[in-house]
C-alpha cells in the first residue's frame, strides 16, 4: 500500500502529543484505509513530558517515529531534519501538534495528490489572529513575491502534502536554515492549493514568539532574492546624484542670490543625519547577507539528534525508498 507520511513538530507539548496521534491515526483509519500512516514527531529537546509520551506512543506503535533533538535548533532546522527520514510515497510537510492546521484535510489532500496534483497547498484564508499579526503577514507575502522570481502564495505554510519528487528536490538543497515553504515553491511542480480555517490553539501556549516569527521573514526575504541588495545600490548611486545636484545648486545661490542662500550648518547636520543612517540601513542589510553566508559555508548537521526511536538512519531510509520503488 502507498505511505502517508505525516510530520509533527513539537516543544512543550505534553498536552497535545496523544491526542494528535490520535486523530491522525484515526482519519487514517476510517477515511485513508487503503493508506499506511507514516507518523514523524520531531521534538525540540522538550523538558516536560512531551519526550516520555512519545517514546510510550512508539513503543506500542511501529508506524510512529520520534526524532528528540540535542537541544532546540527552531521549528524550520527541526522539521527539515525530520523529512530526511520521511519515506512516504507523498508527504504532509508540517502538522504542528496544537492541530491549528486541520488534519481534517488530509483526505481532501491525499485525493488531489491522486488525481495528479504533486503539491497540494492549505491556504489560511481565515485566521483567528489579530489585525495587526495579519497585515505584516500581508505586508511580508507582497515582499516576497515581488523580489524573488518565483511566488510564494500568500497565506500558504509548510501544511501541505508534496509528491515524493518534490520531497527529494526540497531535501537535497544543503541549507543551514531552510525556509521549508520558500524552497517548495521554488522547486516548481503542479500545484494547487485549498483554503482553509486556522483556528485557535486549544491547550497550551503557542512558543514562537514575535522575533522569532521577524528573524523566520527575513530569512525568507534574504534567503531567495539578491534584490535588497541591488536596491541598495541604486539608491546610493541616486542619493549621491542627489547630494552632487544640491551642492551644484548651493553654489549657484551662493553667488546669484547670497542673501536667499541657506546659511549656518542646519543644512550640514540634516544632510549628514540622513546620510548616516541611509549608510546604517544599508549595512544592516548586507550584515543579513554576510551572517546567512557565514551559516552556509561552515556546513555541519542542520540538527543534532539526541535520539531516535524506530527511525532508520538516512541511508537505510533512501536505499527502502529504492527498494519500495
Amino acid at each position: 500500500m502507498p505511505v502517508i507520511t505525516v510530520v509533527s513538530p513539537c516543544y512543550q507539548e505534553e498536552d497535545n502529543v496523544e491526542i494528535c496521534y490520535e486523530t491522525v491515526k484515526r482519519i487514517f483509519e476510517e477515511q485513508l484505509p487503503g493508506y499506511t500512516r507514516e507518523h514523524i514527531f520531531a521534538d525540540n529537546a522538550s523538558t516536560d513530558q512531551t519526550v516520555e509520551k512519545l517514546r510510550h506512543i512508539a513503543q506500542s506503535d511501529p508506524s510512529v517515529k520520534v526524532i528528540v533533538n540535542a537541544r532546540n535548533f527552531g521549528l524550520f532546522r527541526s522539521t527539515f531534519n525530520a523529512l530526511r527520514y520521511a519515506t512516504g510515497d507523498a508527504i504532509l510537510l508540517m502538522l504542528p501538534v496544537d492541530l491549528q492546521d486541520p488534519p481534517q484535510m488530509l483526505p481532501e489532500f491525499v485525493k488531489l495528490w491522486e488525481q495528479g496534483y504533486q503539491v497540494v497547498a492549505g491556504a489560511r484564508l481565515e485566521r483567528q489572529e489579530g489585525a495587526i499579526m495579519r497585515a505584516c503577514r500581508r505586508l511580508f507575502y507582497t515582499i516576497v513575491n515581488k523580489l524573488a522570481d518565483f511566488e510564494i502564495p500568500e497565506n500558504v505554510g509548510e501544511f501541505q502534502l508534496v509528491d515524493r519528487k518534490v520531497l527529494d528536490a526540497v531535501i537535497s538543497h544543503e541549507d543551514q536554515y531552510p525556509y521549508i515553504r520558500g524552497l517548495v515553491a521554488s522547486v516548481g511542480f503542479r500545484r494547487v492549493i485549498v483554503p482553509y480555517t486556522w483556528v485557535t490553539r486549544e491547550r497550551g501556549k503557542s512558543k514562537l514568539r514575535l522575533w522569532t516569527l521577524i528573524d523566520q521573514a527575513l530569512n525568507g526575504i534574504f534567503a531567495f532574492t539578491s534584490a535588497p541588495m541591488r536596491a541598495a545600490t541604486l539608491a546610493g548611486f541616486a542619493l549621491s546624484a542627489l547630494c552632487v545636484a544640491y551642492a551644484l545648486v548651493m553654489v549657484a545661490a551662493y553667488f546669484l542670490l547670497p542673501n536667499a542662500a541657506p546659511r549656518g550648518i542646519t543644512t550640514l547636520l540634516v544632510s549628514l543625519f540622513f546620510l548616516s543612517g541611509v549608510q546604517i540601513a544599508f549595512i544592516g542589510m548586507l550584515g543579513e547577507y554576510v551572517t546567512a553566508i557565514h551559516a552556509q559555508v561552515r556546513r555541519g548537521r542542520v540538527v543534532t539528534e539526541q535520539e531516535r526511536i524506530n527511525v532508520e538512519s538516512e541511508e537505510d531510509g533512501a536505499r527502502s525508498r529504492r527498494e519500495a520503488r
